[in-house]
């Protein structure tokens, strides 16, 4: 899970300060000291963690403890505030050409999951009302025109692409293509190579001079740390590039590349990966990137994958239910299947306020929902609508037909009873999630 080292050593430094009355030298030095430390061993560059340790001692140095905060409260709060501002202060959205189409331009080292990346890009602005295509740019290496097709497909945008062609001719040929066919964003996938050099360059920059990006776009692998942000600035140099894109995020542990990037090339994260499926994209938010670091969890962030994979249609047939008791392992079970839809069950507990902490060494099965919806799909119709109808002989037969023990199935209906009770709590203010849920500005 991504900040996991990190965030335990920072949490157990601000530890020490909880019930002290007021905030001495004495013990911001101590605490600055692990927090030194703690980020040191994260990967985040040395000279970033030096500017960030002295702008939080001289915030804490002589402040004020606020009302209802002790010393450990108020140093954490400077601390989310500044590692805020470190990663960007604020989301940074992409921008968009007034010509059709807008262009973004991919580029990064070979492993840093750019291809993949390209066609995640494309899906999550499809989802935004968008019509991407793709263009396959990196004739060098292997099978890497096929490998964009095949994702492009999983996500419904085309791709264009013609063989070992010129890449420079091939984005030219790209963007005609788009406008003819009414694509209003095209994602160009350019070569990649081992290592930065000239050669690659001197390619990316031909490319760029032929099309125009709105937006070029460097994709680094979080798990490389401390390389992603020298190849950052590499990339900065030669290209001045407008955004980051972070791959493999939810791999890394230690996340100084997060960390790094911002303080270094002064270009903002605009994307992360969260995952290997090609759903797995969220806009990089330094602020509750801050609170996920703090252990303060991420609730906004839940929210809108709540709200993104949530199905409306089976929301408003639950809320509609006047009776609580109707709801029955049919509704159950879909709201298993939407939980699934949010991705890895890890990182969505992680972002509870609290829980990120505690989920360390805890090995949390992506799988653990199987099991209860094998149980169910063995049942009829009538005892999914009427569990009460479930005796000794059902549920010895529903066991069998799932693979599981009669144990298994016990414990799920008494899941299934404690879910009709929150329920049956929920409705007495059903209108109130539904309006959210509905109103949510997620752009």
């Amino acid at each position: 899970m991504a900040f996991e080292g990190l965030s335990e050593k920072l949490q157990n430094a601000f530890k020490k300060l909880t019930g002290k009355g007021k905030l001495t030298e004495q013990n911001i030095k101590d605490a600055m000291r692990e927090v030194r430390m703690a980020l040191l061993e994260a990967d985040v560059n040395y000279l970033v963690v030096k500017d960030f340790v002295k702008k939080v001692t001289e915030r804490c140095v002589g402040t004020e403890i606020l009302a209802n905060l002790n010393a450990g409260q108020q140093v954490i709060k400077i601390v989310n505030e500044e590692l805020t501002q470190l990663m960007g202060g604020a989301n940074a959205k992409l921008t968009w050409s007034p010509s059709v189409p807008t262009i973004y331009m991919l580029c990064g080292l070979q492993g840093a999951g750019k291809t993949t990346m390209a066609a995640k890009l494309a899906g999550y602005l499809t989802k935004q009302g968008k019509k991407p295509m793709l263009a396959a740019c990196d004739i060098y290496r292997p099978a890497a025109i096929k490998q964009l097709q095949v994702v492009g497909e999983q996500v419904g945008v085309p791709v264009f692409e013609k063989g070992t062609q010129n890449p420079v001719i091939t984005a030219k040929e790209a963007i005609e293509y788009a406008r003819y066919y009414g694509r209003d964003v095209l994602i160009i996938d350019t070569a990649g190579r081992l290592h930065v050099d000239e050669a690659l360059m001197e390619e990316l920059q031909q490319v760029k001079a032929a099309v125009r990006p709105q937006e070029i776009l460097l994709v680094v692998d979080a798990m490389t740390g401390q390389d992603a942000v020298n190849v950052a600035k590499s990339f900065d140099e030669k290209l001045s590039i407008d955004g980051v894109i972070i791959t493999k995020l939810d791999s890394d542990t230690r996340g100084g590349a997060a960390l790094s990037v911002r303080a270094v090339t002064g270009k903002p994260i605009k994307f992360s990966g969260i995952g290997e499926k090609l759903g797995d994209i969220e806009p990089f938010h330094p602020e509750r990137m801050a609170s996920r670091i703090l252990g303060m969890g991420d609730i906004l962030t839940l929210i809108e994958k709540a709200t993104a994979s949530a199905d409306m249609e089976a929301m408003e047939k639950l809320q509609a239910k006047k009776d609580p008791t109707s709801f029955d392992l049919n509704d159950f079970l879909d709201q298993m299947r939407q939980i699934k839809k949010m991705g890895p069950l890890q990182n969505v507990l992680g972002m509870l306020p609290g829980i990120g902490a505690k989920l360390k060494n805890v090995e949390v099965d992506d799988n653990a929902l199987k099991k209860p919806e094998a149980i169910i799909c063995s049942m009829t119709l009538k005892e999914r609508k009427n569990p009460g109808i479930l005796n000794a002989s059902r549920r010895k037969r529903i066991a069998a037909g799932a693979g599981v023990t009669v144990q298994d199935v016990n414990a799920l209906i008494r899941q299934f009873e404690q879910m009709q009770k929150m329920v049956k709590q929920m409705m007495g203010n059903k209108r109130g999630a539904m309006r959210m849920m509905k109103n949510m500005n997620l752009q």
